[in-house]
């Protein structure tokens, strides 16, 4: 890190966690400058479901709910951001306090529960940003008292189909009672159905991706891929926060109840990436998420089997300058290793990770 990001850091670990996370967006809202630009090198890009990313790294959902700031977010060197999770109805999400740093390990815990503003809100500042360039994916998921989860996620398609690069259909967070539920076969069959049909009627068809929880076991993971090969979803995003709480150092709030991100999460959810490489085959897009937090591990994800890879947590603990640091990474590493192209690094891993699970 440096000085600055140093500063920056004392300053907002100064104020808990929700707090700190409203500044930084407010910081970003006004334009301030808070990161370095990343490099712009040819062998990075990746062409993935008729989309170019000038680079394989994005920001994952959670950290811009509302839409507020996707361009700023680019302009820190990410490839692509994702906003959201956005829900048909605006929802102050779980009660607070919901989010807790864990420092010892580079971790957090939340049990936010999609609290956001809404799809009205998100969708007028999509539209005033439409025709700007730059990859915006827009996570969509339910109301937490829907009496039809399927046609909330139905309602998110339609409202937001012209709007977004692409779509990311939220069904693993573990903090909203019962959703992850919708990841069984049954109901994730019919959740896809719909949304492709809704797709389909959609005044445009952005690609869809289907974001997972790591806490799956062997059975469900074939259940889940057999039926995105069968419904023709475009991409899989591995994986959202863990349930789980081994080896963590942080004493305390360990024990707070919600899903865990962070450093801690890298392993399993890098192995369940490859596992679902395996089971899908070398042609489906695969988005590896958690635990990222240098340019190092952004490419074990690839070598695992991931096309493009998110952070989020990581730039709480090294800064707003870490998209930066990680794309000026996986270009000297492309130009030491004198790669074409840093895809011809996928799937390298593949195999002695999937066996990690």
């Amino acid at each position: 890190m440096s000085v600055l990001d140093r500063i920056g850091q004392k300053l907002l670990f100064s104020f808990d966690p929700e707090t700190a996370h409203g500044m930084s967006i407010a910081v970003l809202r006004c334009g301030l400058p808070v990161g370095a630009a990343a490099p712009r090198d040819a062998r990075l890009r990746i062409n993935l479901c008729g989309l170019d990313f000038p680079n394989p790294l994005g920001m994952a959902a959670g950290y811009d709910k509302n839409a507020e700031v996707p361009d700023a977010l680019l302009g820190l060197g990410f490839g692509f951001a994702e906003v959201g999770t956005i829900t048909p109805l605006p929802q102050p999400g779980n009660p607070k306090p919901r989010i807790f740093r864990l420092t010892a390990d580079e971790a957090v815990i939340n049990r936010l529960g999609f609290n956001n503003e809404g799809h009205a809100a998100a969708e007028k500042r999509l539209a005033a940003r439409k025709g700007r360039p730059g990859i915006v994916g827009v996570n969509i998921g339910a109301n937490k008292d829907s009496a039809d989860r399927i046609a909330d996620y139905e309602r998110g398609v339609a409202r937001f189909a012209s709007y977004a690069s692409y779509l990311t259909v939220n069904i693993s967070s573990p903090n909203t009672p019962g959703l992850r539920n919708m990841q069984a076969r049954e109901q994730l069959g019919e959740l896809l159905s719909r949304v492709m049909a809704a797709r389909a009627a959609a005044a445009a068809q952005p690609p869809v991706f289907l974001k997972i929880a790591p806490d799956l076991v062997e059975a469900e993971l074939e259940d889940i891929a057999a039926e995105v090969a069968e419904k023709k979803i475009d991409g899989v995003i591995v994986s959202n926060t863990t349930l789980a709480r081994s080896g963590l150092r942080s004493g305390g709030v360990a024990d707070e109840t919600g899903g865990l991100s962070g450093k801690p999460l890298f392993e399993r959810s890098t192995a369940v990436l490859a596992r679902m490489r395996k089971l899908l085959g070398p042609q489906m897009a695969i988005v590896g998420v958690g635990g990222v937090d240098s340019a190092e591990a952004a490419l074990e994800k690839i070598r695992a089997g991931a096309d493009l890879v998110q952070l989020y947590t990581g730039m709480i603990y090294a800064g707003p300058a870490l998209p930066g640091r990680v794309v000026a990474g996986m270009a000297r590493f492309v130009e030491r290793e004198r790669l074409k192209s840093i895809a011809e690094l996928r799937d390298t891993g593949c195999a002695s990770w999937s066996e990690r699970l």
